[in-house]
């Protein structure tokens, strides 16, 4: 089983900076991909970005130039550098961690989500 442990989430005024991360910890064999999706209501969950464990990412078109994610591969940790934030990026942001068990499955785990609000 795997947790993860979302922090840094908050309200920020548009064009202002926020940084959320993901820490993950339990028993697996190694990690494919760390992510982060989005949420509003009514709406489905969408991607923001993600990471493998070697490095390449991918970023949604809307925030790409805007955020950066990174990955602390010691820490097991994902980071979520969001700059130039606009009120269309409010929403719940969930991590997402895609591991190898140490019986060799592919499992992939959701975070509880944490809020971020851009509003003046």
């Amino acid at each position: 089983q795997v947790q993860l442990v979302e922090s840094g989430g908050g309200l920020v005024q548009p064009g202002g900076s926020l940084r959320v991360s993901c820490a993950a910890s339990g028993s697996f064999f190694s990690i494919n991909t760390m992510g982060w999706y989005r949420q509003t209501p009514g709406k489905q969950r969408e991607l923001v970005a993600t990471i493998s464990n070697v490095g390449p990412t991918n970023y949604a078109d809307s925030v790409k130039g805007r955020f950066t994610i990174s990955i602390d591969n010691v820490k097991n940790t994902v980071y979520l550098q969001m700059n130039s934030l606009k009120p269309e990026d409010t929403a719940v942001y969930y991590c997402t961690i895609m591991v190898v068990t140490m019986k060799k499955y592919t499992v992939n785990f959701w975070g509880q989500g944490t809020r971020v609000t851009v509003s003046s």
